[in-house]
């Protein structure tokens, strides 16, 4: 996951599509059974992969 420094919108993408300000990583959460951004990370996952 990223995110935008201006807007503190969360992207998986490299540029926000809200500002198009460089987004930046973020720390990865703390674990979780429930993990709520599971989706996310493998979406990302998958994408880079490709």
């Amino acid at each position: 996951m990223r995110k935008c420094p201006k807007c503190g919108k969360y992207t998986l993408k490299d540029f926000c599509n809200k500002c198009n300000e460089k987004t930046i990583t973020v720390k990865p959460p703390k674990y979780s059974i429930e993990d709520k951004y599971g989706k996310y990370r493998r979406m990302l996952k998958k994408s880079s992969s490709l």
